[in-house]
């Protein structure tokens, strides 16, 4: 959530900064009047206490004190209705204010490139060739199905669209790979958390998802009447979440957690992209990679947590390349936003595969998740990062696709072979 503060101060360049995604700006002018109102309303209540308490004092210092109450209560009550009815007001434009700032994305950093598509993302860096093959490529889903390794007639069968079924290699190497991300995150300082998959809607609202992702949330009653949970998006929620309304020690910071859990998405508005495959589906498994951490040195933990997911990559010999979101492709939430795109051969392009966020102190703000660099010293909010340490299933695509072989088999990537047992996949599904 923006700072309301910032919004009174330098409301131009909030309006800036939100054209700049390509949206409208009018929510300021009417933050503003809101805000406005609030504050009169307040000045009312505190001028009418004022009064009431000097007719207060009038009564003590009175010589007949019950002639003067006898007078002045009349003026005494009505002070009290109209300090009860501005009070009334408050709750409402509270209300009003606070259901506008949340429909606000976040601000963007300066370094972000204009642009309102991921056409006008800038490439950073990228590492490794594309793989030349002596044969046509197959894309994953005909490796898989032929192989045995992938079933998605009868993930249909059973679910519905945008599910599959990991048989046999399939299944062990998605698990090899949970195990390879997780063992390089533990190697690179996280704290490894097993969270719920289930969160309440406070969760899921604090950490700014139900505008992100409102369209796209398997949503379901909790035990009791009004109490909504929500199956994730994203185990970024619940390990963001973990600290709300908590003071951190400041030398404790930064923290880093990392989770492997399934995430769940409807897909909303994806019809008609990637509808085979493993590429975009409404259950996924992904290791989450999450820091918490001071202000001043967010921007450079974003570098650390791009280079801890890209290095995955270089790790497993996939061709890949680091963008820099844009302006209008960068998330509701983030600040500044790094995709690691992995190469496909069977789509014959890089495609987005890890994606690191700073989030500044947006989700901290709702969350009210402070730190103190000292025992003294003023709490001040911190900054989030969140980041894909490895999705499984994209990964799978992109390793079935890069080492596929003529007949039909797939080698698996060398610093892989340890969590997997085994070196390849045989052209009958065997492993070997």
């Amino acid at each position: 959530m923006l700072n309301l503060e910032l919004l009174r101060r330098e409301p131009d360049h909030v309006r800036a900064a939100t054209r700049r995604r390509g949206l409208g700006a009018e929510f300021v002018d009417r933050i503003l009047e809101l805000d406005r109102e609030r504050r009169a309303a307040i000045t009312r209540a505190e001028t009418h206490k004022a009064e009431k308490n000097a007719l207060s004092a009038q009564i003590a210092k009175a010589a007949d004190k019950k002639a003067a109450a006898a007078e002045l209560r009349p003026k005494i009550a009505e002070l009290d209705r109209l300090v009860a009815d501005a009070g009334t007001q408050l709750p409402a434009l509270e209300q009003q204010i606070d259901a506008e700032l949340s429909q606000i994305p976040n601000l963007l950093d300066g370094s972000v490139p204009d642009g309102s598509d991921e056409h006008a993302n800038k490439e950073m860096r990228r590492w490794g060739e594309p793989p030349r093959f002596d044969f046509t490529p197959k894309p994953h889903w005909e490796l898989g199905e032929t192989l045995g390794i992938l079933d998605f007639e009868r993930a249909v069968k059973i679910a519905g669209s945008r599910f599959a079924i990991l048989r046999g290699a399939g299944a062990r190497l998605s698990r090899a790979l949970a195990q390879f991300f997780l063992d390089r995150a533990a190697r690179n300082g996280y704290l490894e958390i097993n969270p719920p998959a289930l969160v309440n809607r406070e969760t899921m609202w604090s950490t700014g998802q139900l505008t992100k992702f409102s369209d796209q949330m398997y949503a379901f009653e909790g035990d009791g009447p009004g109490e909504e949970l929500y199956l994730i998006p994203t185990s970024e929620v619940p390990l963001t979440a973990m600290h709300r309304n908590e003071i951190l020690p400041g030398a404790e910071l930064p923290l880093r957690y990392a989770a492997f859990t399934p995430c769940f998405r409807k897909e909303a508005g994806a019809a008609g992209r990637d509808t085979r495959g493993l590429i975009r589906m409404h259950q996924f498994e992904k290791v989450e990679l999450v820091w918490i951490t001071t202000p001043e040195r967010s921007f450079d933990d974003l570098e650390t947590l791009t280079r801890n997911a890209a290095g995955l990559y270089e790790e497993l010999g996939i061709a890949h390349r680091v963008m820099l979101l844009c302006a209008g492709d960068t998330g509701f939430n983030a600040a500044k936003t790094y995709d690691v795109e992995a190469w496909l051969p069977g789509a014959n392009a890089y495609r987005e595969i890890s994606s690191c966020s700073n989030i500044g102190d947006f989700q901290a703000r709702r969350l009210q998740m402070r730190f103190r660099r000292d025992a003294t010293a003023k709490a001040e909010l911190v900054h989030t990062l969140n980041g894909s340490g490895g999705a499984l299933g994209r990964t799978l695509v992109a390793v079935l696709e890069n080492y596929q072989r003529a007949d039909g088999g797939v080698n698996v990537p060398e610093a892989l072979q340890p969590f997997a047992g085994f070196a390849s996949i045989e052209p009958d599904g065997s492993t070997n």
